[in-house]
Order: structure tokens, then C-alpha cells, then sequence
């Protein structure tokens, strides 16, 4: 199956995102773009792909320490950028600093659980709004969400995410995404 660590965002913080959103995609050549959905707006701490069964448990168990080692801290989406020409994304403001050793305390716990992760490299808090089908210019799609301001809420768990990639074939279909599970911050 295929896994990753999250932050969820409360349905305060995404109804605020999807009237911004809203605002993006009524922008020129914004039907070239394949939209992320409300269900699918997450904070990936650490993608695992594909995980074997048998290391279940023992990931679980090192996601509930990593998240009872970690208190629970403010964040709020905020501002956007993108990743070349491909990927828009939202950005994330308040704890930064916990968000990333949150994201670092998962990557560690699915290595420690025997999942062969990618090279760590540097956390870049991003939440995908969008891909592009071919090179686009998200420029001006990054300077409408420059000025974003989401409400603050307080980060209280770690889930660990099922993603169910499309199998229909159909074009526009999205991956599906289930908690296949969650840890409560700081307890």
C-alpha cells in the first residue's frame, strides 16, 4: 500500500484555501492545469510509497513516539509558490521550525521501521493545489496567492495516509486518500 506521514488541515483552514482557489482557477489557462480537490490538500511530512504489510506495526509504533516526542504547535496556510513550471502550491506560516522536525521525527521513524525512503533532503512545507500538464507559467497563479492569509490553528496530531492512486483511466480522475491512521501531539 502506498503511505505517507500528514498534517491535515482543520476544514476551516481548507474551506478559506478553496475560496482562494476558487480565485485561481477563474484565471487564464487555469483549465490547463489539473487541480488538486479539497480531499487530497495536505502537509506530506514524509513519503513512503509503497510499504509492506509486515513493517505496519512497527512504523505505527515509531510514528506514535515521534509524535508524542513532538508538542503540538500554531500553523496556518499562508502565501504559495511553485516548483518549476509543474506544481502549484500553498505555503505554510507559524511553526515552521516544529513542522520540520515533525517532518524529520517521520522520515526517521519509516527508515528505523525498515521502509527504504529517498535521500533526505531539506523540508519545504507545501501544500499541492495544482500540476501542470506541460511546462506552464504558474507566475501569476504564485503572485495571487502571495498575499493568503489562513487561520491559525493548532497542529495536535501525525496521521499516516492511504493513497489510493486512480485505476478508472478516466481523464481528471484523482488518487483518494484515507487516514489509515493518527497520533494525538505531545501525549
Amino acid at each position: 500500500m502506498r503511505l505517507f506521514a500528514a498534517v491535515l488541515p482543520p476544514p476551516v483552514a481548507v474551506d478559506e484555501l478553496a475560496v482562494a482557489v476558487d480565485r485561481l482557477r477563474a484565471l487564464p489557462g487555469a483549465d490547463e492545469l489539473r487541480w488538486t480537490g479539497r480531499p487530497g490538500w495536505h502537509y506530506t511530512l514524509a513519503f513512503m510509497g509503497e510499504v509492506d504489510e509486515g513493517l505496519l506495526p512497527e512504523l505505527r509504533g515509531r510514528l506514535a513516539r515521534a509524535a508524542h516526542r513532538t508538542p503540538p504547535f500554531p500553523l496556518r496556510i499562508h502565501g504559495g509558490g511553485r516548483f518549476g513550471r509543474r506544481a502549484l502550491w500553498a505555503g505554510a506560516a507559524g511553526g515552521l521550525d516544529q513542522l520540520r522536525l515533525l517532518a524529520e521525527r517521520a522520515d526517521a521513524a519509516a527508515r528505523r521501521a525498515g521502509i527504504p525512503m529517498e535521500e533526505h533532503r531539506r523540508y519545504q512545507a507545501h501544500l499541492t493545489l495544482a500540476r501542470g500538464r506541460t511546462d506552464t507559467d504558474l507566475r501569476p497563479y504564485v503572485e495571487e496567492l502571495e498575499h493568503f492569509e489562513g487561520t491559525r490553528w493548532d497542529v495536535a496530531e501525525l496521521a499516516l495516509v492511504r493513497s489510493n492512486l486512480p485505476r478508472s483511466g478516466v481523464q481528471g480522475d484523482q488518487p483518494r486518500y484515507e487516514t489509515f491512521g493518527s497520533w494525538p501531539l505531545g501525549q
